[in-house]
């Protein structure tokens, strides 16, 4: 970039994960969450047969492009993370007996979350990526189901697999193939990699 002033970098999501992300790693961040219908996408993706990888795709950029509009010269970030159990798309549980349903559903069994970010400046989308990672979850005992869910309380309702890795639901799991920021819900390196490229952040 040019400029010498800085440039304005905006999170367009309301995900306290990422924006915890983003500032650990120094970066100085506007949150303005993006309102879009998501439902729509991804029946549309749905009827279309389209991958689960390209919705989530699709979800960051229109997110980042909604927030561009009113921050056309800023680095506008939009994210997005789709869980896949078997051919099975699941979304954030409204309610704790939703998520016990989500959890029973992903006890014992293997499911990717497939996280994409995008960056939108002057309602271009200028950059993007992509990222996987697989998760065994353990087989539980209902027991520990019901003393999970009455320890985490609503914040189950914060995430589409009804956990935070970084916090007790790291104890629903048998073992993880990924990048770990990718499974919290940005894939942080090659975000960086590329915000060096640009100047945005320093060499």
């Amino acid at each position: 970039m040019s400029s010498d002033l800085p440039l304005e970098i905006v999170l367009a999501s309301a995900s306290r994960s990422r924006a915890a992300i983003l500032a650990g790693a120094g970066l100085e961040v506007l949150i303005e969450p993006a309102d879009i219908d998501e439902s729509a996408v991804k029946e549309s993706g749905l009827r279309t047969q389209a991958s689960v990888d390209a919705v989530a795709a699709s979800l960051a950029c229109q997110k980042a492009q909604k927030i561009s509009e009113v921050h056309p010269n800023a680095f506008v970030i939009g994210a997005d993370q789709m869980l896949d159990c078997g051919g099975s798309w699941l979304d954030k549980p409204d309610s704790l007996a939703a998520a016990r349903d989500t959890l029973r559903l992903l006890r014992g069994k293997s499911h990717d979350l497939v996280t994409s970010v995008s960056i939108v400046q002057d309602g271009t989308e200028i950059w993007a990526v992509t990222d996987r990672a697989q998760l065994l979850m353990r087989d539980f005992s209902d027991n520990f189901l019901e003393t999970y869910l009455s320890r985490v309380g609503d914040d189950v309702m914060l995430s589409v697999g009804a956990y935070q890795l970084e916090g007790l639901g790291a104890q629903l799991f048998e073992r993880i193939d990924g990048d770990y920021f990718t499974i919290l819900g940005l894939p942080l390196f090659p975000l960086l990699g590329f915000m060096r490229e640009q100047n945005v952040i320093g060499q």
